[in-house]
């Protein structure tokens, strides 16, 4: 065993202001995290349960396997736009009858379950975590097409939705439809499309327009169930698979479906016997500082979250502002690359850039804990070749085709956001803990710079230089970024899958590492030139 040695401090003072400081921001999370629960308000809720139906959350609780967890993604999308906390659809992964599943369920509290912008692009991940991982999907549909007052930019993507149910089910990723509602125009096709479809008597409706519609296109009088009604479909279109008596027996037949589906992990199994860290998880609240310029030991970190606290550390002596090592979570083997003291220098970048290789080598899943401010700058490390070892670092964390999983922890700023694999670099997960921020630099530099070459347009002009206004635009410059880069802004963007509660962090890792081994684990076989 290579047991870390915690040396925290929980009498600490600097222990004490951290973790204050993360309980007045989960505070703040929940809060906004239950406007996505209250989906469309107490008398759009009201009218729901008056016809006798289930939430959906209701539904995916239902749904799972009895006190299973659900990993909820993306609850924060929209946040900060003119659309509902949440964008009107749940999505999450969640076990039922034993099968790791992708679950969308569209809230019809929001404006009868229509797709906004932020619809579209919270179902576009899903899918894009059903490709990357094989995770069958089922869609728990209830929706009213495309939101018409935004469908400029709704109908034409939208057909991505489409694409990627059909193109699941042609790589034998089942998918699975159960109707609660209403599933006009372009929800029509999400049953439409699926392998196997469930609707209800006198509940589900399944149309590509209704009858006002159809009034209107062709004068044809008609009403909603012989249009699309559940027994029409069952009995005569034959769009219906299953044909249930309520919402319960509808969920009832979709974990049946998923009991026949004789489906299997091609990833290896976990470990059978699995150690639990040697240091309580409620620790994590109090190790990131209030102040992202303090320091922290990610290792205080990495002995809370993995089996056994175990850690093989990899070039410990080198390079040591990244700490890169090997471990099991949940009895999965992973690979940590852990940013140290913020900055990423040229023995960082080539210390990553090996790292990667070997666990490509093995087949073994990579998890990156980012608390960086870029790659060093200056004309020491320039000459030293700082471009090239970074992008060497860049070319590597491209090229790996084993699982990415991504947590940031405190500061994610700059091109070291990409070498530790941010969103645009493709990991299977990333999410954030509430201490994050993320920007192309810190508020401050990103001022400083714009205030350098103000003062230097200025002076090249001939013309005085307004120190008054440049005080005010470096504040305004800076509020501005430091809004733009926390996590809830992040979030609500889709630029990680959620905001987790540190104490939660092991159960989301295991979740994920769990998720991914639906899929062959295979590493690279070669990567692009790497400069010398």
């Amino acid at each position: 065993m290579t047991a870390l040695r915690s040396t925290l401090d929980r009498n600490s003072d600097a222990y004490r202001a951290a973790a204050e400081s993360m309980t007045a921001k989960l505070a703040e999370l929940n809060s906004e995290l239950d406007k996505a629960v209250a989906g469309g308000g107490p008398d759009k809720l009201a009218r729901h349960r008056k016809r006798g139906k289930l939430t959906p959350r209701e539904r995916i609780d239902l749904l799972l396997d009895e006190d299973s967890p659900f990993l909820e993604l993306c609850p924060l999308a929209a946040w900060g736009s003119d659309f509902q906390v949440g964008a009107s659809v749940v999505i999450g992964i969640g076990t039922v009858e034993g099968v790791e599943c992708m679950i969308i369920a569209n809230d019809p509290t929001v404006r009868g379950g229509t797709s906004n912008p932020w619809t579209l692009r919270k179902n576009l991940r899903a899918n894009e975590i059903v490709d990357q991982n094989r995770l069958p999907i089922i869609s728990l549909v209830e929706s009213g097409g495309a939101d018409l007052p935004t469908q400029k930019e709704v109908f034409i993507p939208g057909g991505r939705l489409f694409r990627d149910l059909t193109r699941a089910s042609a790589k034998g990723i089942p998918t699975i439809s159960l109707v609660f509602g209403n599933s006009t125009a372009g929800g029509a096709y999400i049953p439409g499309m699926s392998d196997h479809t469930v609707m209800i008597k006198d509940r589900s409706k399944v149309f590509l327009g209704g009858p006002p519609l159809v009034k209107m296109a062709t004068g044809e009088e008609s009403d909603d169930e012989s249009l699309g009604g559940a027994e029409m479909h069952a009995r005569r279109s034959g769009l219906a698979d299953y044909f249930a008596a309520d919402e319960q027996d509808a969920i009832r037949i979709g974990r049946s479906i998923v009991r026949r589906l004789n489906w299997r992990k091609q990833g290896p199994a976990p470990r059978a016997q699995v150690g639990e860290p040697l240091y309580d998880a409620e620790d994590l609240i109090g190790i990131v500082p209030s102040d992202l310029k303090i320091p922290f030991d990610p290792r205080e970190v990495i002995a809370r979250i993995v089996d056994g606290s175990d850690f093989d550390e990899f070039k410990p002596l080198y390079g040591s502002s990244l700490v890169t090592g090997w471990a099991e979570l949940h009895g999965y083997p992973v690979g940590i690359l852990a940013n140290h003291r913020g900055v990423l220098f040229s023995e960082e970048a080539q210390k990553a850039t090996q790292f990667i290789q070997l666990a490509n080598r093995a087949n073994t899943p990579l998890l990156f804990l980012h608390n960086t401010t870029g790659y060093m700058v200056g004309k020491e490390y320039e000459q030293g070749g700082i471009i090239k070892h970074g992008a060497m670092m860049i070319n590597a964390v491209s090229n790996s085709t084993v699982p990415h999983i991504s947590l940031l922890l405190g500061a994610s700023y700059g091109a070291g956001h990409y070498g530790m694999c941010g969103r645009a670099y493709d990991p299977r997960f990333l999410f954030a803990w509430p201490s994050a921020k993320s920007a192309v630099m810190g508020p401050a530099q990103l001022a400083g710079v714009i205030s350098i070459v103000g003062r230097a347009s200025a002076q090249a002009r001939g013309l005085p230089f307004d120190e008054a206004a440049d005080a005010a635009m470096r504040a305004a410059v800076e509020n501005q970024i430091e809004a733009e880069s926390l996590p809830m802004f992040l979030s609500g963007r889709l630029y990680d899958d959620g905001i987790i509660d540190p104490r939660d962090t092991r159960t989301v890792l295991g979740m994920c590492l769990s998720a991914v081994h639906n899929a062959p684990i295979d590493g690279a076989a070669n990567f692009g030139v790497f400069r010398m």
